[in-house]
C-alpha cells in the first residue's frame, strides 16, 4: 500500500512580492512567506517604514527587499515590476477605507479608495501575471469579509471587496490554463495600529464582537497560515476562491 503524501508548505527558491508589506496584515504575510523560505520582495509607499520592516525581517535571518512604490502609479508600477525577475507568488495588501454613510460620501473619497482597492490591485495582478505566464505562480488578493457581506458605513469599501472577489472569479479563469492561480483572503477585523481607533470604540468593539462567533477577534498572525496555504503546493488545486478569515461572521 502506497500512503498520499503531504503536499509541501515551502517556498524555497520561489520569489514572493508583497505590496502594502511594511505594516499590518501585508507585514503579517511577508513574514509568513520568508519563514517558509521565499525569497520576499515588499513595496510600500512609505521609505521610513519599509525600511524599519525589512530591518527587523533582516535580522530574524530572512531573506528580504524592500521598494518604495504607490501602486496607485500605474507607471510606476509597471516600470517596476518590468525590472524585476519574474514572481512566484505575489500577495496585494495594499488598500485603504474612508468610511461615511453613503449619503455622506464625497466623489474625492470615492475616487481615492476605488483607486487603490480596484484600479490598482486589477493592473497590479494583471502585471505581475504577465511575468508567470509559462512558469506558473500564485497570486492573493487581500479582499475582506467585507466583500461577502455588506456593512454601516462601508458602502464604497464593501463595493470594492466585492470587484476584488468578482475579478479574482475571472482572472482564475482566464489564467488557470497557465497555471496561474488567483485566489483572495477575506479577513475579519484584525488587530492592527490602523484598526486600533475602531477597538478603542466601545459600540463599535460591541458590533464586530457580536457578528464573530468565536470569542475573540482577529489577530495577524490569524492570517499568515491562509497566506502560506495560498502561496505553496498544498494549495495546488485551489483558485478562484476566497479564504474567510472571519471568525464566522459571514455564516449568519
Amino acid at each position: 500500500m502506497t500512503l498520499p503524501k503531504t503536499p509541501s508548505f515551502r517556498l524555497d527558491g520561489r520569489r514572493a512580492l508583497v505590496a502594502g508589506g511594511s505594516r499590518g496584515i501585508g507585514l503579517g504575510a511577508a513574514v509568513a512567506l520568508a519563514e517558509a523560505g521565499g525569497e520576499v520582495v515588499i513595496t510600500a509607499r512609505g521609505e521610513k517604514g519599509l525600511t524599519e520592516a525589512t530591518e527587523a525581517m533582516r535580522a530574524e535571518g530572512h531573506n528580504v527587499s524592500g521598494a518604495v512604490l504607490d501602486i496607485t502609479d500605474l507607471e510606476a508600477q509597471e516600470a517596476f515590476l518590468a525590472a524585476q525577475a519574474p514572481f512566484d507568488v505575489m500577495v496585494n495588501s495594499a488598500g485603504t477605507a474612508r468610511h461615511a454613510a453613503a449619503l455622506d460620501m464625497t466623489a474625492e473619497d470615492y475616487d481615492a479608495v476605488t483607486n487603490t482597492n480596484t484600479r490598482a490591485a486589477f493592473f497590479l495582478a494583471r502585471n505581475v501575471a504577465r511575468g508567470m505566464a509559462g512558469t506558473g505562480g500564485s497570486i492573493i488578493m487581500m479582499s475582506s469579509q467585507m466583500g461577502h457581506v455588506g456593512g454601516p458605513d462601508r458602502s464604497v469599501y464593501c463595493a470594492t471587496k466585492h470587484a476584488v472577489e468578482g475579478m479574482t472569479k475571472s482572472m482564475a479563469i482566464e489564467w488557470g490554463p497557465q497555471n496561474i492561480r488567483v485566489n483572495t483572503i477575506c479577513p475579519t477585523f484584525i488587530r492592527t495600529p490602523l484598526t486600533a481607533p475602531t477597538f478603542a470604540d466601545p459600540e463599535k468593539l460591541a458590533w464586530i464582537q457580536s457578528k464573530i462567533k468565536l470569542p475573540r477577534t482577529g489577530e495577524i498572525s490569524d492570517i499568515m497560515g491562509a497566506v502560506v496555504f495560498l502561496a505553496t503546493d498544498a494549495s495546488s488545486l485551489v483558485t478562484g476562491t476566497s479564504i474567510l478569515v472571519d471568525g464566522g461572521w459571514t455564516a449568519g
